[in-house]
């Protein structure tokens, strides 16, 4: 089988079967149920829950976790194809898809209790169950060691007080995976639950991005946490970082996904739009505009490719990761700009995805490291020498 949509270099010569039919049925996926509300949603800033239940029943949800726990247990490159597939549609989706994989079901898997895995991987899986992920606070972003959450050992559990920030799902969220430093000490993983006592999770509004995401505030005043509820595999950074990890591999295909949307809308404009009784695709301005976004684009498929290969195998790095976020990133805001400027005023035009797609990546392009920071893990592998420590 082939991929459908852009694959210019071959990918799919590389790819089993399986692997293209999940890429094709998310794209039809993406074709028949997002493309069709989303620009209704962004418009009025609201996240399209009745998607969920059918991102669910077409296993979105929990796609690279064990079967064991009625997760999907496929491998990372078909994640990434549907991670691909879903941000050509719109990010705040991919972005809803992500924190549930990566950041609330990962670490549930990974350093959760046989309890806690049997409880809420399967809810999480089915989509009736929505987490969110709480490590960014107010004044600490780049440098989550700082944070100055707090939970403090009692009779059975914990007493947690603090804030977190930019929480995709938060106040839709039934559970949190919140990192909090435990007496002051050591950062640890804590399950809130909706509902907890002094816990709130306002929404946050008057973003010009992701409009189509819940983005929250997480407040915790002296919120009792029970024992069962810490994350009992990992302590410190190790358990957040680890997890953002999981969430940058998915970011770094997505972005090849809003890059392919503004492409292929681009190409089609070029040929539609006429000036000088002419397409404006005739033109060498034009044309050369084209050809930088389908060279960037291939080479964002292949580093994603490859990446996937090296996480099934078992050989991804951090470095590898913060390449791929950092790259795929900067290559589809690029591309989102040039698709603008191929459209000229019709750019800005809802009519079009292009300004959605542009907005979109803005946050992207920040979110789960910066495009700096990740040059400053590069830099760090490279030469030895930390600059941000």
């Amino acid at each position: 089988m082939k991929l459908s949509g852009l694959d210019y270099f071959n990918i799919s010569t590389y790819l089993t079967d399986n692997e293209c039919m999940i890429q094709q049925s998310t794209r039809e996926f993406v074709d028949n149920e997002i493309l069709p509300i989303i620009e209704k949603h962004f418009n009025q800033g609201t996240f399209p829950n009745e998607l969920i239940p059918k991102l669910a029943e077409m296993g979105f949800l929990g796609i690279n976790i064990s079967k064991k726990y009625g997760c999907g247990g496929m491998n990372n490159i078909i994640y990434g194809l549907v991670c691909q597939e879903i941000e050509r549609g719109d990010s705040g989706i991919r972005s809803f898809i992500s924190v549930q994989n990566s950041l609330v079901m990962y670490p549930i898997f990974q350093y959760g209790s046989e309890s806690q895995k049997k409880k809420w991987l399967p809810l999480l899986a089915k989509g009736e169950s929505i987490g969110c992920f709480g490590l960014t606070e107010p004044d600490h972003g780049s440098d989550p060691g700082s944070m100055k959450t707090r939970a403090i050992k009692t009779e059975g559990g914990y007493i947690l007080n603090g804030a977190k920030m930019w929480i995709t799902n938060g106040t839709n969220a039934d559970i949190s995976i919140v990192w909090a430093k435990i007496d002051g000490k050591t950062i640890r993983g804590l399950i809130v639950e909706k509902g907890m006592d002094g816990f709130t999770a306002p929404e946050m509004k008057n973003k010009w991005s992701l409009r189509a995401s819940i983005t929250s505030e997480l407040i915790f005043q002296d919120v009792f946490v029970p024992e069962e509820n810490l994350l009992p595999g990992v302590e410190g950074l190790k358990g957040p970082l680890s997890c953002l990890n999981q969430a940058r591999y998915g970011i770094g295909w997505g972005a090849v996904g809003s890059a392919i949307a503004v492409y292929e809308e681009s190409v089609k404009y070029a040929k539609e739009r006429h000036q000088f009784d002419k397409p404006i695709g005739s033109f060498q301005l034009v044309q050369e505009k084209l050809a930088w976004m389908l060279t960037e684009i291939t080479k964002g498929q292949l580093l994603a490719f490859h990446l996937g290969k090296n996480k099934d195998e078992g050989s991804i790095t951090v470095q590898q990761i913060s390449m791929v976020k950092r790259n795929n990133t900067w290559m589809a805001r690029e591309c989102a700009k040039l698709a603008r400027e191929i459209h000229g005023a019709n750019g800005i035009s809802g009519e079009y995805p292009i300004m959605r797609h542009l907005m979109n990546i803005e946050s992207v392009f920040t979110y789960e490291g910066t495009f700096d920071m990740h040059t400053l893990i590069l830099g760090e592998h490279i030469t030895g020498i930390s600059a941000f420590r």
